[in-house]
């Protein structure tokens, strides 16, 4: 199987897409100014008690208040409420934790009324960004996430992933990490870290011990709460951190800068592999040239055909995700209704899978599949979903059928799903339904043209249209395109992207920054 990640960075929004064999399994994005990422660390203060909920309400700067459970405090909350006492008394040196004192555990059937106050200082970690009407979820127990580990302060247990089958392989990384480890920390072990060497595991364990030693001293030295400590790293990152692979055969990135954060990454954790960071440099936007746009028109959006004619429907709601599985127009198998019934809900099984990734959906799924009467058919699609799923990162719990046919999957929610709107608004009447008639088009690309040319002074551009567009400014002799060059010079590039509408149009500069030569006006 090939596997290769896809970057597009652009001003406003970093899009990142994985695909398995060219076939598009995973994507995030996000706008570049997002403040919320799950990981944040933040100093801030309890704003409201709620205490028929055994919860709390803290202000970390967001329009919605956090919410923070007493269970979320964590066992250790008393210590750690010590310790940073004891920091920011000092705010010359540095209090260690090495020298900090355990206190008792919190006490599990305990009372937030008696144990946090309005207005006190906490410590926070985000592990829910905000979904819906919702505010982010915190917790006390704070967490640093490596690639073979996750470092945990005031807490002493050292952990082996159970994905870690092998008895001796398990003893030997729980006693090297044990031999390691500083006082005060506990260690979780991530699967990945399976036959690495004991250099590879100290190199992060050091890393990871740096992130702590310089959140702690923002915590030391800042005095406005809410106040960011820690940032998890950017997105991309974070993205590769859990989602490497050494059998990856290419990492493409469009933007110079992303791309160094990239190679320094890989050259950190996989030496070995850095040459598979590339900078795409081609004209032809880069989620075109991998065919990616193509697969996020076709797989986001209420419906999603797969497998000769069959279809899903996918409806989101507040409270759950339900997915309706359809035959369509497609043709009977030859070995009967049961037999075809079965081969529909095996492929809805595989795109389903698939789905649930590239879209990040979490909370309840509820799968109504084509009846089948056999057991021994609908045993065979549960173990063909859970197969399936083996490659879901997050955590999730699979029901086999119920009497009525239907499934029920729970996968860990830790963002809002991601929903790509594929239907496109008029880019040329802003959705009045009125619009100049479309063989003008070209002339008023021209004008624009002519505009940044003569009044802007833009000698070297890009001009991004509609394929369908670029072929017809193309055809010829001499064609539109060449007139256009003979007459404001050869500085001109059309270039088809299939991401854009069909009379819509995009002016980047030489150095690929988008250029807003949009009126409304136009319409009129």
């Amino acid at each position: 199987m090939t596997s290769e990640v896809i970057i597009d960075v652009h001003p406003k929004e970093i899009s990142i897409a994985l695909l398995e064999d060219k076939s598009l399994v995973e994507y995030q994005s996000e706008t570049r100014s997002a403040s919320f990422s799950v990981g944040n660390i933040y100093m801030a203060k309890v704003k409201k008690l709620m205490p028929g909920l055994n919860a709390c309400f803290v202000d970390v700067g967001f329009e919605r208040d956090a919410f923070l459970h007493y269970l979320d405090l964590g066992s250790q909350f008393s210590s750690y409420e010590k310790y940073l006492k004891q920091v920011q008394s000092d705010k010359k040196k540095l209090y260690p934790i090495s020298k900090a004192s355990r206190l008792p555990d919190l006490k599990k059937d305990g009372s937030v009324q008696t144990t946090l106050k309005v207005g006190q200082e906490v410590m926070v970690q985000i592990v829910k960004e905000p979904i819906s009407t919702k505010g982010p979820r915190l917790t006390c127990e704070l967490s640093f996430a490596g690639r073979y580990m996750v470092l945990i302060p005031f807490n002493d247990k050292v952990s082996v992933s159970s994905k870690i089958k092998k008895g001796e392989e398990r003893t030997r990384l729980k006693q090297l990490i044990q031999s390691i480890k500083p006082k005060n920390f506990g260690v979780i072990v991530r699967t990945s870290a399976e036959g690495k060497r004991v250099a590879e595991l100290d190199k992060e364990l050091k890393a990871l011990l740096k992130r702590w030693d310089d959140t702690i001293t923002k915590v030391q030295k800042s005095t406005t709460r809410p106040q960011v400590v820690y940032e998890e790293t950017g997105r991309v990152v974070a993205l590769l951190r859990d989602l490497f692979n050494p059998t990856y055969d290419g990492i493409y990135v469009n933007d110079e800068e992303v791309f160094n954060q990239v190679k320094d990454y890989v050259k950190l954790i996989a030496p070995e592999k850095v040459d598979i960071v590339k900078r795409y440099t081609g004209q032809v936007p880069i989620f075109d040239n991998f065919n990616v746009t193509k697969q996020i028109k076709s797989a986001f959006g209420k419906t999603v055909n797969y497998k000769r004619g069959a279809y899903l429907i996918i409806e989101h709601t507040e409270a759950l995700h339900v997915v309706d599985v359809n035959s369509g127009n497609r043709t009977r198998s030859e070995n009967g209704q049961e037999a075809n019934a079965l081969e529909v809900n095996l492929g809805a099984a595989d795109e389903l899978a698939r789905q649930l990734r590239l879209r990040d959906m979490g909370g309840i799924i509820v799968v109504d599949f084509i009846d089948m009467n056999l057991a021994e058919d609908r045993q065979m699609l549960y173990e063909r979903m859970c197969k399936n799923m083996q490659k879901d990162r997050a955590r999730h719990n699979i029901l086999p059928l119920s009497k009525f046919g239907l499934m029920q999957i729970t996968r860990q929610r830790v963002r809002p799903a991601m929903d790509v709107n594929v239907e496109e608004t008029c880019p040329t009447c802003f959705g009045k339904g009125k619009i100049k008639s479309s063989i003008l088009f070209t002339d008023q690309l021209e004008s624009k043209i002519d505009r940044m040319v003569n009044k802007i002074g833009i000698k070297k551009f890009n001009l991004h249209v509609h394929p369908y567009v670029a072929a017809y400014i193309n055809q010829g002799l001499i064609s539109i395109k060449r007139k256009w060059q003979m007459k404001y010079g050869l500085g001109l590039n059309v270039i088809p992207s299939q991401k854009l509408a069909f009379l819509q149009y995009e002016f980047y500069d030489k150095k690929g920054n988008f250029i807003d030569m949009k009126e409304e006006i136009e319409t009129k």
